[in-house]
């Protein structure tokens, strides 16, 4: 009996250090979890479960020591949802090995140099009479204007992502996430 008090003690004073960490840190919940600021893109986004295709498309591009690293990154995450979106086949053929290349242009199209937050994306569309051109690590560009009070970015290839959640902060940059994957020029 003094093992099972002791044990819920324990775990009472795990659940309310986790709790009051949370709190501290100003946590965003996405896809079921919180995001922690202290906390790097991966280590936050391997625990949402709206981003499984994205984890595993980073995974299998080799970018995760990339997007680990100091940054900052301002990255716009499509969802599993965005991804389940595209044409058949289109996720599964870009995570073939031979397709490595491929996966590394979309994804890094996601990513932008530098953390840009809501209030900045917006304070520059607003210094360019409506939209922002932005270049991503990609090297392409995206185009940000607003549509009501939602961001919108604009591809290549003319389609559209909204922001869904936006100012999800990492220790290496910040996290917004979109519902549409985004695709460059190929």
């Amino acid at each position: 009996m003094k093992k099972i008090k002791s044990l819920l003690m324990i775990a009472a004073v795990i659940f309310t250090a986790t709790t009051a960490t949370a709190q501290m840190e100003k946590t965003v919940m996405v896809g079921g979890a919180a995001m922690y600021p202290s906390k790097n893109i991966i280590e936050n986004a391997v625990n949402s479960k709206d981003h499984t295709t994205l984890v595993a498309a980073v995974k299998a591009a080799d970018l995760v020591e990339t997007l680990s690293g100091t940054g900052p990154f301002t990255v716009f995450a499509p969802t599993n949802a965005a991804f389940a979106a595209l044409p058949a086949g289109t996720v599964d053929n870009l995570l073939k090995p031979e397709n490595k290349a491929a996966l590394q242009g979309v994804l890094t199209y996601h990513v932008i140099a530098g953390k840009l937050n809501a209030k900045d994306v917006a304070a520059a569309i607003k210094a360019g009479n409506g939209k922002a051109v932005v270049k991503t690590v990609n090297g392409q560009e995206l185009t940000f204007s607003m549509k009501g009070n939602k961001v919108k970015i604009t591809d290549a290839t003319g389609a559209s992502a909204f922001v869904t959640i936006a100012d999800v902060n990492q220790s290496n940059g910040v996290i917004h996430v979109i519902d549409h994957v985004l695709l460059p020029k190929m």
